[in-house]
């Protein structure tokens, strides 16, 4: 029994980063090297995006603060908070974010109520509490106490294919099952002003975001939906060092080497191999057979490689490249976004189109889902 993704809804904190803004911040700090301050501008320049949102409300022109956190707008500098500090502003932050994204997406799902709810997902690596936030959504959004509740933490930015992995599981087992999947990523908690080119590259790039999707068992009466025909994991032979991951004592620490790139364009076609080991007509010609792909958009460098080395055409990556030029990386929300804009039709010219995902994350680990985009009707 396939599951079928019913509806994707985000949501986004109010406060705006305009990439030139962000880049002067980050390139007038003291203890850049001349190096460091053109690997910045540099960086900044070449990511493919205009503007992020934040949860950092110190980033907000004009709303100065007694007591800054992150960044202080009289001196100009950014501050270097400890990791409990980032933490619990991830605590006060995640869970807002967590119950608006969860519950857009049950209100604009037909027929589904918060009391059909039958198991909870959710997904992040840029926080930690308990009880958490599958136990919050549960509390605000009134849904059953025996909902059976789930997290997939510390997992970067390919974690909401396990999540959708574990959706296609619940309802394969339970013809009435309906999963509420929600995303929650606030990566510029973590923020900090560095010369090392990984923490460059990363506090150029990403952003704070939340998606919340509804998967069940039974296809909609009406209305578009994503059936999900087939998900896979793979494992490059190389990139272990080059994408991670870890807990510092000023927040958490990113490794996001320039080699990723060269990774994913070598082993793209390699990792494709499990998704479509039952399907070889989309084998033989995946870009000509596959009208969408939604790649997560870890940065414009790495999208630029696979419509390379795929043969994807502009259009093709549309989707990705606006979600990455108007949000940024957002982690393992990032493709739901990019999956909503194909679900909700602003990319589809037909009915029962495919659509293929993927995502990279630590290990270097890419995970790939195939889908059929269907339009039902009554």
């Amino acid at each position: 029994m396939p599951a079928y993704v019913r509806t994707i809804e985000t949501a986004l904190p109010s406060t705006v980063l305009v990439q030139s803004d962000a880049r002067e911040i980050f390139a007038a700090q003291p203890g850049l090297t001349r190096l460091g301050e053109r690997l910045v501008r540099t960086s900044f320049d070449v990511s493919g995006i205009e503007t992020r949102r934040t949860v950092i409300g110190d980033f907000t022109a004009g709303e100065r603060t007694d007591a800054p956190v992150f960044y202080d707008q009289g001196s100009g500098l950014l501050l270097s908070s400890s990791t409990g500090v980032r933490n619990n502003v991830y605590i006060r932050a995640a869970g807002t974010l967590f119950a608006e994204a969860g519950k857009a997406a049950l209100d604009a799902t037909p027929g589904i109520t918060a009391a059909d709810v039958t198991h909870v997902v959710t997904v992040s690596c840029t926080g930690f509490y308990a009880p958490g936030p599958d136990y919050e959504l549960v509390r605000e959004l009134g849904l059953p106490t025996t909902t059976q509740r789930f997290h997939i933490g510390f997992m970067g930015c390919y974690a909401v294919f396990p999540a959708l992995r574990a959706a296609a599981a619940f309802c394969a087992a339970d013809p009435d099952a309906v999963v509420l999947i929600v995303s929650c990523e606030l990566c510029t908690i973590h923020v900090r002003s560095s010369n090392d080119p990984d923490q460059i590259v990363a506090s150029s790039v990403f952003a704070d975001g939340a998606a919340g999707a509804i998967v069940t068992a039974r296809a909609p009466e009406e209305g578009p939906a994503l059936r999900v025909d087939r998900l896979a994991s793979e494992l490059t032979p190389v990139g272990e060092e080059d994408m991670a991951w870890t807990i510092g004592d000023a927040g958490f620490e990113m490794v996001l080497s320039a080699r990723v790139p060269k990774i994913i364009d070598a082993y793209i076609g390699s990792a494709l191999v499990p998704l479509f080991s039952d399907q070889p007509d989309l084998a033989a010609d995946p870009a000509g057979s596959i009208r969408h792909w939604a790649i997560h958009p870890g940065g414009r460098s790495i999208l630029d490689k696979v419509e390379a080395a795929i043969g994807l055409s502009g259009s093709q990556l549309e989707a990705s490249r606006r979600i990455l030029r108007d949000f940024g990386n957002m982690s393992s929300a990032t493709v739901l976004f990019v999956l909503k804009e194909i679900l909700d039709g602003g990319h589809v010219g037909g009915h029962d189109e495919r659509v293929c995902a993927m995502a990279f994350g630590p290990g270097l680990t890419v995970e790939t889902g195939l889908f059929t985009r269907i339009e039902y009707s009554r």
